[in-house]
């Protein structure tokens, strides 16, 4: 469940606020000499203000393909190159889209408490499974479903933070 929670917060920095963020192009694939690389292994992604993240690849020959993936993606942003780094200036996001965002985030751990839920469901069968083997006891069932749900709601109170704080980010102006 704590790997719920983790993949979710990563899932979610990844998601564009307005503020420039080096998660939103940490994973972005780009092809390069033949082969699909996330350009965090190609260049070092900074955010040198609120409004604006700089990559400067290890390659200065990736600068086209890095260029060509980031137009490519479905971030919106045009790549501004000097030939050393590529400029991506952030554009506010107008209230429309930071309303389709909150969505969007909602949406995304709505699927996350449902993998929690998930992961309760297989861990209640192996509990049931070994009662039913004669490996515990009735008593030691109860005692471990009892935790297994107290697990479930802290991460799902969990992801509930996650969703309060991100929407607060993406409602910031």
């Amino acid at each position: 469940m704590k790997r719920t929670v983790e993949a979710l917060e990563r899932d979610l920095a990844a998601l564009r606020t307005g503020r420039a963020n080096p998660a939103l192009v940490d994973s972005l694939l780009i092809e390069y000499e033949g082969e699909a690389y996330p350009l965090s292994q190609l260049a070092l992604i900074s955010a040198q203000d609120a409004r604006l993240l700089v990559i400067q690849p290890w390659d200065p020959n990736s600068i086209p393909a890095v260029e060509r993936a980031v137009q490519m993606s479905d971030l919106g942003i045009t790549p501004a190159s000097d030939g050393k780094v590529i400029r991506l200036a952030i554009p506010p996001l107008t209230e429309e889209r930071r309303k389709q965002l909150v969505r969007v985030v909602r949406k995304r751990v709505e699927e996350a408490k449902v993998a929690a839920r998930n992961v309760r469901r297989d861990a209640q069968d192996r509990i049931r499974k070994r009662e039913r083997n004669s490996d515990i006891s009735q008593d030691d069932l109860h005692r471990a479903q009892q935790e297994l749900q107290s697990y479930t709601d802290a991460a799902v109170a969990e992801m509930g933070e996650v969703n309060k704080r991100k929407e607060e980010e993406v409602m910031a102006v």
